[in-house]
């Protein structure tokens, strides 16, 4: 019976434990001479017998099938060392009752049963454990619901099973985690020493090629993007940006090599061999289990000795600055002239819309608006061409070449919004853009420049994409759209004056002799009374329009100034160039220009005078790309928080009061056109029968009235959610924006020094905005001399 029980032990099929049965039983017709204590002591030896059997197969199974390289490589772990282990152990049991061992063989040469079973008790919890981790691996196909166990699942399965109390079951956790550890490191190597993709098992490996990239982009490079579902724990999303970038610089240098083939790749003449020796001397460096810290370190040796060597050439400090130069100037409307050309553009589109005879027919419909209009494809890009016309006119010829402006004619798009699907693209560079897109506000203000949805955006070619990701540049977008709105209005009340027939008597009275006849003084008395009852009408209207106007100037210059204007030049200066235009809260224009230097010039020059001295003691190395990218992100979400994106109250009442300001822009518009309709009938005998004006007229003070009041209490609303961020902002212990979701972006926030400049000269602070209670300060100050009257602004509000 011991040589069955031996056997069974080892795998083999034995009569002695029935496969098909229980696994704590011990069949009863096997050994009709057993006694029930003896077949107890048999029921463990049966479960371990069985447990082996089935590790044996289920192990099999996975290393011939499963898809993951990772899992494959624990799975032949378990089957080559501990179930190899096992089976050693059975042979030495075996040996020493062959050999007659008198640890084993007791008088008369018995073999006490429960001397082997006490030999083998210590593995039944050990293959029970990996039996656990066969089936996590590969679950029953019965039970499973079509969900593999990734690479990633598993390590971090093993992990958080190694912190168990048993030495002996934390011990071969450790060498499954070497074995698990291992496989990746290799999946990784290939990424980081040849930027490609894994030849096995790259679907398991957690960056992966991105199919969703633009039609428009080359076909000779492709677009990568992280997996957070496949990613390990013990990778950091720091970590995991740096890995992504480092992989994607490797391969769009490759396939700059492979598509120079006319001659020799200029500005990449790097040594591969020497840099690959580097970097594997960093691998050679982590041990199993991988650390956090080590591995960090690790990346960044590479990133460092990659940045240094290849990306100073491929992706220069000055071609980065230049496109950022590009976005803040166009995007976030540094240069005035720019969103004044495209508003005034834009309306000249949709005015030849509504003047078609296919409109004019619902002319008179005051609510409709422009909301029935059908905008074009065509209509949209033709706005931005002719915009671009007006900016190239602007200049003289005394003024230097503006490269900006010819690189943002290249790279800018207006084009409608089809709900355009943002790239998702990993924990930092694009998981955590994608968390702050979604934490942006959903109140849309994309749709006030045209009718329908439109949206400026930046076409992103490489190498730049190493730098700018889909997500920036949809952040970008979505503050243009917010900040072209409240510029648009602005204009356009600021027009209203230019109206002349309604701010004053036009054209002067008659003079004599008609004006001595009593029919010419009878027309003098009505047109004066006429022109009386107007101005006391308009009176309400003007201050509601100054007061409106006041209002979104303020908004907008603090945006524009202390929050944009202010990050900008903080950025800049711990990029280590000098400031770009001063910090005046107004928007700059092409003449404020021509005594600005380029960016290329400023690339590496000193910080502003703010802190200088501190960063003088220091010696300024250049950041390399990857660092810049990462400072350029937490310049972008704080740029988001600071502008009041993220907070839906506010944007909702300045979706609000923009709205209402558009429609009372129009029935002014509209009531100017009735006006001099009447006075043509009354004055000059113009006669239109079939339009019964002084009813429209009536229709209009009555929408008037109402608009009026829409605008008021948008006003009153949006300053009341001001002095609410205000008070959320100064309360003790609380904050308007939760930034705890993001510790990256707020890591070392309140290491800033009064200066304005970062403690750790290696990582950028983002500026901290200038207080909301600086623009409530205003606005109270203008209710104090009556730019915000009673009538738009009641006491306190």
């Amino acid at each position: 019976m011991l040589h069955e029980i031996l056997l069974s032990l080892s795998g083999q099929p034995s009569p002695l434990f029935d496969a098909h049965a229980e696994e704590d039983v011990v069949s009863d017709d096997a050994f009709s001479l057993l006694s029930p204590p003896e077949k107890a002591l048999l029921a463990s030896l049966a479960r371990l017998s069985r447990l082996h059997a089935k590790l044996r197969a289920h192990t099999a199974l996975i290393s011939s099938s499963h898809p993951s390289v990772i899992c494959r490589a624990v799975s032949t772990a378990i089957n080559t060392q501990h179930l190899g282990s096992f089976q050693r152990k059975v042979l030495e049991v075996e040996k020493a009752i062959l050999i007659e061992d008198s640890g084993y063989v007791g008088g008369y040469g018995i073999v006490p049963l429960s001397t082997i079973v006490g030999e083998f008790s210590p593995w039944t919890r050990r293959l029970e454990w990996l039996w656990e981790v066969a089936r996590f691996i590969l679950p029953d196909p019965k039970r499973v619901n079509g969900q593999i166990c990734t690479g990633a699942a598993l390590i971090d399965y093993l992990r958080a099973e190694s912190q168990t109390g048993y030495i002996d079951l934390g011990e071969i956790a450790l060498h499954l985690i070497n074995a698990a550890e291992t496989a990746w490191m290799r999946q990784l190597s290939t990424w980081l020493l040849y930027g490609n993709l894994p030849v096995l098992g790259k679907e398991d490996f957690f960056i992966q090629e991105d199919k969703t990239a633009e039609d428009n982009r080359s076909p000779a490079v492709a677009y990568f993007a992280l997996r957070t579902d496949l990613q390990p724990k013990f990778v950091s999303s720091d970590t995991a940006s740096s890995i992504l970038f480092i992989g994607k610089t490797l391969n769009l240098i490759r396939a700059k090599r492979s598509g120079s083939t006319t001659g020799p790749s200029t500005g990449l003449l790097t040594t591969p061999v020497t840099l690959h020796r580097e970097h594997i001397e960093h691998f050679a460096t982590l041990k199993s289990p991988i650390s956090t810290p080590k591995l960090s370190n690790t990346i960044n040796s590479i990133r460092l000795s990659l940045s240094q060597s290849t990306l100073s050439k491929l992706l220069p400090l000055p071609k980065i600055l230049e496109m950022l130069a590009v976005l803040h100037d166009f995007l976030l409307l540094r240069r005035g002239e720019f969103a004044s050309a495209l508003v005034s553009h834009a309306d000249a589109r949709l005015y030849e819309r509504h003047r078609r005879p296919g409109n004019l027919a619902s002319k008179g419909k005051v609510s409709d608006g422009l909301q029935g209009l059908a905008i074009k494809e065509g209509d949209v890009a033709n706005a931005l061409l002719q915009a671009w016309a007006e900016l190239y006119s602007l200049q003289n010829e005394e003024d230097p070449v503006d490269d900006e402006l010819d690189l943002a004619r290249d790279l800018l798009r207006l084009s409608m919004n089809d709900k355009r699907n943002v790239h998702s693209v990993g924990p930092t560079p694009s998981a955590a853009g994608i968390d702050h897109v979604t934490n942006i506000s959903d109140i849309p203000f994309d749709d006030l420049l045209f009718p329908a949805p439109t949206v400026l955006s930046a076409q992103i070619h490489p190498p730049l994409d190493l730098f700018l990701s889909a997500s920036d540049v949809f952040i970008y977008s979505k503050i243009h759209s917010y900040l072209l709105g409240i510029r648009r209005a602005q204009i356009h009340l600021g027009d209203l004056w230019k109206r002349t027939f309604l701010r004053k008597i036009h054209p002067s009275p008659w003079g004599p002799p008609r004006s001595s006849s009593p029919f010419g003084q009878n027309k003098l008395r009505m047109g004066r009374q006429r022109d009386n009852v107007r101005t006391r009408q308009m009176r309400p209207i003007w201050a509601t329009c100054s007061a409106s106007l006041f209002v979104l100037s303020e908004v907008g210059s603090f945006f524009q100034g202390e929050v944009i204007n202010g990050s900008w030049q903080h950025f800049r200066a711990w990029i280590g160039g000098a400031p770009a235009s001063s910090t005046s809260s107004r928007p700059g224009t092409s003449s404020s220009s021509k005594s600005k230097h380029s960016y290329n010039s400023m690339a590496f020059e000193g910080t502003a005078e703010a802190g200088s001295e501190r960063a003088s003691q220091l010696p300024r190395t250049p950041h390399d790309p990857e660092t810049l990218t990462v400072a350029h992100r937490q310049y972008l979400f704080t740029l988001v928080q600071a502008l009041f994106l993220t907070d839906r109250p506010f944007t909702k009442a300045l979706r609000f009061l923009l709205t209402g300001v558009d429609h009372f822009i129009a029935l002014v518009i509209r009531l100017e056109s009735i006006q001099r309709n009447m006075d043509l009938e009354t004055d000059e005998g113009v006669v239109d029968s079939l339009v019964d004006y002084a009813g429209e007229e009536k229709e209009v003070w009555q929408a008037l009235g109402a608009a009026r009041g829409e605008v008021e209490k948008g006003i009153k609303t949006l300053i009341a959610r001001l002095k609410d961020i205000d008070d959320s902002r100064s309360g003790e212990g609380r904050t308007v924006f939760d930034m705890s979701k993001h510790p990256r972006e707020n890591r070392s926030m309140n290491q800033q020094s009064s200066t304005g400049t970062e403690v750790d000269m290696g990582h950028y602070v983002p500026r901290k905005a200038a207080g909301v209670d600086r623009l409530l300060m205003k606005l109270d100050f203008g209710n104090a001399n009556g730019s915000l009257t009673p009538a738009a602004l009641v006491s306190g509000g």
